[in-house]
């Protein structure tokens, strides 16, 4: 059988960091239904006859009604593919979901917290979605599976393997029991990166989100494309997004003035289809104003930049000085140390009383 695994797009998430560039995150939002557009049109050219999706297909806060009518009026161009929704943490089948108050597609089936298998003649797909934002204790490690001579496969949302108190808020399944199971293919969501054919004949598969959202999420995005028997499993990434958000990193230690290091940033080459997070590193010779560099900086594919440089001096070493600079210098320490203040604000309080003090 083949199917397409995909998870965590999140449609219309508000993309608050990509808006604060010429409106940016409204074009992301553009490109969420020309991605979703090219998934349908690969399983309608492939004669895929089955689309798992694995939760977060939206964001229940900003989700239009609009947004909904035109992911189902792609579902309706594929009628003869069996699409199976696991809702996530971010669109939980809630009485006033989109799942529950829209009318989908005959060929769409959405899971609740109740586990449900389909049964078809060679396939059975059990599902289980979130009925809340927060998923505690899903008993998916307990699932008994009906027929073993079937291609088995489970759709759910969740996160594994984690030491993380947050993750465990979000369906926490252990891999070990997952694989003791024994499903053919385990599609899952909510991680957002990657993984799959990371070890030998893997069936547990997240296909992380499939347009990025931000710089937390580096790399290519998309889904799997896969293709099982009960003997063997093929698997492929296809890639959907034509974005990508990079890190630059550049060292300012060898930099003297303010007015150069926009020089460099603006040299950057302009890249089409990357969007970069600049971060600042080494030891700075000048102050550095975030907020007032972004004005001077031309190369609009620029979203961010991180300021993880330190003060070039040795401020203990300089405290020593029997002149203004120490004496100021030692009141500082005493101060920092007295009202316990936090690192990066005494850094720019020293920063700028050494300013005045040239």
């Amino acid at each position: 059988m083949k199917f397409v695994h995909m998870a965590d797009m999140h449609f219309d998430a508000p993309f608050t960091v990509l808006n604060s560039k010429n409106q940016l995150g409204e074009k992301r939002r553009l490109e969420q239904r020309d991605a979703f557009k090219k998934i349908i049109n690969y399983i309608k050219e492939n004669d895929i006859k089955y689309f798992f999706i694995s939760g977060d297909l939206y964001e229940h806060e900003y989700i239009r009604e609009t947004t909904i009518s035109y992911i189902n009026s792609l579902f309706e161009q594929i009628p003869d593919t069996k699409i199976f929704i696991s809702p996530g943490n971010h669109d939980p089948n809630i009485l006033d979901s989109m799942y529950q108050k829209f009318k989908w597609n005959n060929n769409v089936k959405i899971f609740s917290s109740k586990l449900e298998i389909v049964e078809n003649e060679q396939i059975d797909i059990y599902g289980f979605g979130f009925n809340d934002f927060y998923c505690r204790n899903s008993q998916i490690e307990n699932i008994q599976i009906k027929n073993k001579d079937k291609i088995n496969i489970l759709i759910t949302h969740g996160s594994l393997d984690s030491g993380s108190e947050i993750n465990k808020e979000y369906n926490p399944m252990s891999k070990n029991k997952l694989k003791e199971l024994g499903f053919d293919y385990i599609a899952l969501g909510h991680i957002h990166k990657l993984d799959y054919n990371t070890e030998e004949n893997q069936r547990i598969v997240f296909p992380g989100s499939t347009l990025s959202l931000g710089f937390d999420e580096l790399g290519k995005h998309g889904v799997i494309v896969g293709d099982i028997s009960k003997e063997n499993i093929k698997l492929n990434f296809l890639q959907i997004d034509t974005k990508e958000f990079k890190e630059k990193y550049i060292d300012v230690t060898s930099i003297i003035s303010i007015e150069e290091l926009i020089e460099q940033i603006n040299n950057i080459p302009e890249e089409e289809n990357i969007f970069y997070k600049i971060i600042l590193t080494g030891k700075r010779n000048f102050e550095i104003d975030i907020y007032n560099l972004f004005k001077f900086i031309l190369n609009e594919k620029i979203i961010k930049i991180k300021d993880e440089t330190q003060i070039n001096i040795d401020i203990e070493k300089a405290s020593q000085e029997i002149n203004l600079k120490g004496i100021f210098l030692k009141e500082i320490l005493n101060d920092i140390e007295k009202n316990n203040i936090e690192k990066n604000m005494a850094e720019k309080i020293i920063e700028m009383g050494l300013e005045l003090l040239k």
